[in-house]
């Protein structure tokens, strides 16, 4: 059986779920990411659901008295489990032989995951990436995001997604660096790009996650996020600032408007815009580029399907 976790404010002691294994026994408090009331084939009503922790998920079936099980809780609250893992068509699933309503303080810690990387860190570097902007206009913009308290506050703590690019606190900052960084390097390989205009849009082209996501326990989309989008919300973010800027060119403004609304590429993928212009298409493809690196790769390093190829 995996070691478990120390008890802290009278919470049980935790098993992390990266650490269960088939045949184990479990018990622990785990967050409900998704519950579904089901009839199997025989008539008989089960519940299906998604139990997490920082460290993953797993899938669960509660196969006794689901209708009454289902009325203890909600999606988004922590339960208490007792249960047994086993393997079903080569996936981990648990079943679940009794499940409370947790009653007790949460402790963000066990269900929220982090940046692996120092948010100081980070910080100071993207800082030290952004000081080698020339331009006199732009410089200005982006210092008065950095001046920012409450900007800062949440751009260094918000996740990137809410599942599969750099979906942890502090991801948000983490993708950030990594798209400026790649736009100083193509900015280099290709003089024909306007480097301090790349590396700006590179810094402000997911600004607007910080109003469309929300993470206390899990990471969910706000009402303000579902209703208009981190796309749109970053273009009206920019615009705020530019109003203390009387003499911000227009060309440059615009310029800047549609590196944010086009940064996703296809109308399919979100953009209200698709890239028309080379800065543009480098944006894209450098923040397409980051997020299939971090998400394909957590989802190699977590895919627990047997044999040499994952699921």
């Amino acid at each position: 059986m995996p070691m478990t976790e120390s008890p802290k404010n009278d919470r049980p002691p935790h098993l992390w779920i990266d650490a269960i294994q088939a045949e184990d026994r479990v018990s622990g408090c785990y967050l409900v990411k998704e519950k579904r009331l089901a009839t199997a084939r025989n008539g008989n009503a089960f519940l299906s659901l998604t139990l997490a922790d920082r460290t993953g998920e797993i899938s669960a079936k509660v196969w006794e008295n689901a209708e009454s099980v289902s009325g203890l809780f909600h999606e988004g609250d922590i339960v208490q489990v007792e249960g047994k893992a086993g393997s079903y068509r080569d996936q981990l699933q648990m079943t679940v032989s009794g499940l409370n309503l947790w009653k007790g303080s949460p402790d963000p810690e066990i269900f929220l995951e982090t940046s692996p990387q120092d948010p100081s860190e980070m910080m100071r570097s993207l800082r030290e990436v952004l000081k080698g902007i020339a331009d006199v206009h732009l410089k200005g913009l982006v210092d008065s995001f950095l001046g920012d308290r409450e900007f800062l506050t949440g751009f260094k703590r918000a996740p990137a997604a809410k599942n599969f690019h750099h979906s942890y606190l502090g991801g948000l900052l983490e993708h950030t660096l990594s798209v400026c960084h790649m736009a100083v390097h193509a900015a280099d390989h290709y003089p024909q790009l306007n480097r301090d205009l790349l590396v700006t849009s590179a810094f402000l082209h997911d600004i607007g996650k910080i109003r469309e996501l929300k993470y206390d326990l899990s990471i969910d989309y706000t009402d303000e996020g579902r209703l208009v989008g981190h796309v749109v919300l970053g273009v009206a973010m920019v615009d705020e600032k530019l109003k203390g800027f009387k003499e911000f060119p227009t060309e440059l403004a615009v310029r800047l408007r549609h590196l944010i609304l086009s940064h996703h590429g296809q109308y399919d993928f979100g953009s209200p815009k698709m890239p028309k212009f080379l800065e543009a298409f480098a944006l894209h493809l450098i923040d397409d580029l980051d997020a299939k690196i971090n998400g394909i790769g957590r989802f190699l390093e977590r895919d627990r399907h047997e044999g040499a190829w994952t699921d």
